[in-house]
């Protein structure tokens, strides 16, 4: 029996944990990965230095290869990403990542922009062979991994290492239900106050705030951003703040990007996780979107103090739309780990977000 069979029969359900991957890494069910990329519940993935520009974002289909559907003329041009290579806004790039999967029946992965991409405006998704949608990976599934890109607002330099995306793997059956949810809650308060829990934890806007600054909003031809340099822009150069406004809500122009924020403090348990969904479309004419995952000790002290609120990444869609102070935007469904991770988020780990209000990328300074 080998060591990815042995650790399968004794997988309990949930999202594993990051010794749990590590494992996994040692036993060549994730190949190319590095073990500093480790997160709690999940694994930085890394661009390989082969990438495309691509006319148009494309799934393989389930009978087809990306290779193959590349090959159908999709194609434009090869980029090495060696010594880097610009990623221009309102183009679409294909790169294959360094990571290779191997899983055994039964343990099925899922995929997201981390946090710094998505407030940055730039849209990744996973992409594998025989794919018939994005960032997931059905269990069983052997072969190479790609990332999608397509910066909307900002142009950006990557290279080969750059990590733009992450990967978590699950187990059985690991999403809470409401009233799962609502046991939890009362266990271990996932908010502050009232929670509003129905198909998963409600989330709402901030646009009222003491020190006057409520959001921000995204300048546009604004210079390039290096993904891998940490604190080297000043953020007005590439955002305009938003001011608290007097009548409580502020007016979302189409297609422009905003960094809002919520009016909860949030908590994510150490045995659980939590990733942002989007409300029905039928709420609103706007999308909150790109980096929605929470790892185990997000926002948690275990003393009852929730100090991390969830940064919202909000598009609008065609028509202009009112977004008012306290309006529902989002909802965190919460998942349950199968093992406790060795080391939370905000300990001993390069956590950028914890204790987090309206915060930019941390590209910035």
């Amino acid at each position: 029996m080998t060591d990815a069979q042995t650790l399968m029969n004794t997988l309990a359900d949930g999202v594993l944990a990051s010794q749990t991957i590590a494992t996994l890494m040692d036993s060549g069910v994730i190949v190319g990965a590095h073990p500093f990329r480790l997160q709690p519940a999940s694994l930085d993935l890394t661009l390989s230095p082969r990438a495309w520009r691509v006319r148009a974002s494309f799934l393989p289909s389930r009978a087809r290869t990306v290779a193959a559907r590349l090959a159908d003329g999709l194609a434009m041009q090869e980029i090495d990403l060696s010594a880097g290579a610009v990623f221009e806004r309102g183009c679409v790039y294909l790169v294959e990542l360094n990571e290779r999967l191997a899983l055994p029946e039964g343990l099925e992965g899922a995929a997201n922009p981390k946090s710094s991409t998505g407030r940055i405006d730039v849209f990744v998704r996973l992409v594998t062979d025989h794919g018939a949608a994005f960032d997931e990976i059905p269990a069983g599934y052997e072969g190479p991994l790609y990332a999608e890109i397509s910066p909307r607002t900002f142009s950006i330099l990557a290279r080969a290492g750059s990590s733009l995306n992450q990967l978590r793997l699950k187990y059985g059956e690991y999403r809470l239900d409401d009233a799962a949810l609502r046991l939890l809650n009362e266990a271990s308060p996932l908010v502050e106050g009232a929670a509003d829990i129905a198909g998963g934890l409600g989330l709402s806007v901030a646009l009222r705030a003491g020190d006057g600054l409520v959001g921000w909003r995204a300048r546009r031809h604004s210079a390039l951003i290096d993904v891998d340099k940490v604190g080297a822009l000043d953020a007005q150069e590439f955002f305009e703040p938003i001011a608290a406004p007097a009548s409580g809500f502020i007016i979302l122009d189409p297609d422009e990007f905003y960094i809002l924020a919520s009016k909860e403090a949030l908590a994510v348990p150490p045995d659980y996780a939590a990733e942002m969904t989007p409300i029905s479309p039928g709420l609103g004419e706007f999308r909150v979107h790109y980096a929605g995952f929470f790892d185990p000790g997000f926002g948690w002290s275990g003393t009852g103090a929730n100090g991390s609120r969830g940064v919202l990444e909000v598009r609008s869609h065609d028509a202009p739309f009112v977004l008012e102070d306290g309006q529902l935007v989002a909802r965190l469904v919460y998942e349950k780990m199968s093992a406790r991770p060795e080391r939370l988020y905000g300990e001993a780990v390069k956590s950028n977000y914890q204790g987090q209000g309206l915060k930019l990328s941390k590209h910035f300074r």
